[in-house]
């Protein structure tokens, strides 16, 4: 989605009725007692006007993404044992920071990673459920209301990310579940230089199973020098 979402009907609730902490440790607990979920991550430049978008499936110890970036395109599976990634040769390159020579060395073909490696360890924290408790704020520093949207209501966390290096400053908001376990359903960021991000989680509870890539259409990292 390149637009921010927009709400009906938007009221300020009183710190006696909501406060921040209190959505966001029920938002924890709720994530915590589920097995899956769909994300959808876009951002689209200010600056540039690129566009990326992420489609991916995470629960507790397997996950899968493709990765779109004009024609770059990649996909990262992860099992309770590998890791995989393939793709064509720019989104190897630039999406995922291959060097040109490994990519091509590759080919179409999938590296993998065995549990336990460091590549594997950051590839489990982006695509296991530890991934979505990233989306939520501190408490402090972030405000609370209700808001209608679809005859619903819902929480919404808002909040400011001050400039970081090259990353500009941040305005984001998060739309939590009132009724029933508190989960989060998109949350979205606007900067300074106009980028728009929003990310949407989807079919909570989902069970996620990978398929491993066939073996003879898989290369360790070892023998690829990587």
């Amino acid at each position: 989605m390149l637009a921010i979402f927009v709400f009906v009907i938007a009221t300020t609730a009183s710190a006696a009725q909501i406060s921040s902490g209190s959505v966001l440790s029920a938002s924890r607990t709720a994530i915590d007692t589920q097995s899956g979920v769909h994300v959808v991550f876009t951002a689209h430049s200010g600056s540039t006007g690129i566009a990326e978008k992420i489609v991916a499936d995470v629960g507790t110890t397997a996950g899968s993404e493709t990765i779109f970036e004009g024609s770059a395109d990649v996909a990262i599976k992860l099992t309770p044992t590998f890791a995989y990634v393939s793709g064509n040769q720019s989104g190897l390159t630039t999406l995922f920071g291959m060097s040109s020579a490994i990519a091509k060395k590759l080919g179409d073909r999938w590296e993998s990673w065995k549990v336990g490696t460091g590549r594997y360890k950051n590839l489990e924290s982006d695509l296991t459920m530890r991934s979505v408790t990233t989306l939520l704020p501190r408490a402090k520093g972030s405000k609370a209301s209700t808001v209608v949207r679809h005859g619903m209501t819902m929480y919404l966390l808002t909040w400011n990310t001050p400039k970081s290096g090259s990353v500009p400053k941040l305005s984001n908001s998060l739309v939590v579940s009132a009724q029933g376990p508190a989960l989060p359903s998109l949350k979205s960021a606007i900067a300074s230089d106009g980028t728009k991000i929003t990310t949407a989680l989807s079919k909570w509870g989902e069970s996620v199973g990978v398929q491993a890539p066939p073996s003879n259409r898989t290369i360790s990292s070892s023998k690829l020098g990587n």
